[in-house]
């Protein structure tokens, strides 16, 4: 193993491989993952793997370095927060092509992504700044004369953060930056598919003066993170991915565990609205990304009023649509990951076929590319309906109205966010108070999502809340702590 390349441009002599980042240093491991282009299928990289030992070690050091990272002043989490935001904007081209070159992502997009990174990481540096806890006066009884609380927030224990390929920039800095802020260690398994992208902040952060230890990234086949998953020494695990949480959550019953799982994000459609808005925005952003988003537009509710004219402007707007080379900067469409998941998402547009739904448009694969797709139709217990396509298709439901629409948004054993595109604001109210999700998004698709707001859904959609500061809110307890024969 070598600990010496801390620091920007680290490589091992003779070799292409990443290496990964033990406890704030560069080391390889034992084995290697290498990392496939989704659209050329082309070798992209090799990232090193830690051994079950370097593993250990990573986790002893965040253990070891608890202590000493909640007590880091603010001034110092601040500044390391600081730096890497700004790293990330001086490197952002290279992350960007890097983004693309391992996930298949439009580099449009993927520059994107780079720059909400750049705000998660500036958002938990001013957080981290601001953070002063509460002092509450405890003498509005005559039994608290004389006494007063402060109450602050301190983190719960190192964290274990698990990644998904579809941002692997942006939800790792959901894991990092929080954890980061809070005085929290960290130790961070990105997603197999796209390591590469956490190496390089990985690199950025080891530039910090953070202490050793707080920070270590380690990539690895998913069958390996059993230990990290059970490991008590790693008392919070913050996992955002597929339905497979719900067995972690099993496997660390006695652990804090924020889930984020996913979705089949509905996009409301009601009269007074206004239709080409709504169907250039369902358009993109269900298909954006090959529909790889988990609050992307999956689910179409369209009032009967208007159905016919919205679905003749929405299959316009989904042909429109620029796909092929995701390093074309007009390209809106790319690859999904890999070809099995292409093939996944052919089938299930097969399958509503064969079940009664009518194809409007796309629908067609070729190696890891589907056309985007709009079905009307749809069987109500088909996949494309019920499940979470991640993919580039959108199903169209007809409802009579708002009743009907509301319903049928909570007809889903899902619940992250809806959009409801209504001019009408007790219709806006109504949508926050009835429709089961985390967020209502109105006049807009629910794909928004700001990077400092509550994120987070209900049902299958997993448990607890993203967002830079309800993530450090999660990471934390309240500790009160009573001062007595104190004047007022």
């Amino acid at each position: 193993m070598d600990n010496e390349g801390r620091g920007r441009g680290f490589t091992v002599p003779g070799m292409d491989t990443r290496p990964f980042w033990l406890a704030g240093a560069a080391a390889t491991g034992d084995t290697e993952i290498t990392v496939t282009d989704p659209y050329t299928g082309g070798n992209v990289g090799t990232a090193a793997v830690p051994s079950a030992a370097q593993i250990e070690e990573a986790v002893a050091a965040a253990d070891s370095v608890a202590a000493t990272a909640a007590a880091l002043p603010a001034h110092a989490r601040a500044e390391a927060l600081a730096h890497v935001s700004r790293r990330l904007t001086e490197r952002t081209e290279e992350i960007a092509a890097l983004i693309t070159a391992e996930s298949g992502k439009p580099v449009k997009w993927a520059r994107g992504e780079v720059g909400r990174a750049v705000s998660v990481f500036r958002l938990a540096a001013e957080e981290a700044r601001r953070d002063s806890g509460e002092m509450q006066r405890l003498d509005t009884d005559p039994g608290g004369t004389g006494r007063v609380a402060m109450i602050r927030r301190v983190p719960k224990g190192p964290v274990l953060g698990m990644s998904p390929f579809n941002f692997p920039l942006n939800l790792v800095a959901h894991k990092v930056a929080p954890a980061i802020a809070v005085g929290a260690p960290i130790v961070l398994k990105p997603a197999p598919a796209t390591p590469l992208t956490a190496l390089v902040l990985g690199e950025i952060l080891a530039e910090t003066d953070l202490p050793r230890g707080m920070v270590s990234v380690l990539p690895m086949p998913n069958e390996r993170a059993e230990p990290l998953i059970t490991d008590p020494r790693l008392p919070v695990v913050s996992f955002t991915g597929g339905q497979f949480g719900w067995q972690l959550q099993r496997m660390a019953p006695h652990k804090h565990v924020t889930l984020e799982l996913g979705g089949n994000a509905a996009a409301v459609v009601l009269p007074g609205a206004d239709l080409d808005w709504a169907a250039r925005r369902v358009a993109l952003f269900g298909n954006n990304q090959a529909g790889q988003v988990c609050i992307g537009v999956q689910r179409v509710i369209v009032a009967d009023e208007v159905h016919d004219e919205f679905v003749e402007r929405l299959v316009e707007r989904v042909a429109e649509l620029p796909t092929g080379d995701p390093r074309d900067p007009a390209t809106e469409v790319g690859p999904l990951i890999d070809e099995g998941a292409a093939a996944r998402v052919a089938g299930w547009i097969e399958d509503a076929v064969r079940g009664g739904a009518r194809l409007l448009t796309g629908g067609e694969r070729e190696g890891g590319s589907v056309t985007p797709a709009v079905l009307t139709d749809a069987p109500a217990d088909s996949a494309v309906v019920r499940e979470e396509a991640f993919g580039p298709v959108l199903a169209v439901r007809r409802v009579s109205g708002v009743d009907e629409a509301f319903a049928e948004v909570n007809n889903s054993d899902y619940g992250l966010q809806a959009g409801v595109f209504t001019p009408d604001i007790q219709v806006a109210f109504r949508a926050h108070r009835e429709l089961e999700v985390g967020g209502v998004i109105i006049g807009d698709v629910p794909s928004y999502r700001a990077d400092q707001m509550p994120y987070g859904g209900v049902k299958k959609s997993g448990v607890g809340k993203e967002g830079v500061r309800p993530a450090m809110e999660d990471l934390t307890y309240e500790r009160t702590m009573v001062l007595t024969g104190v004047q007022l």
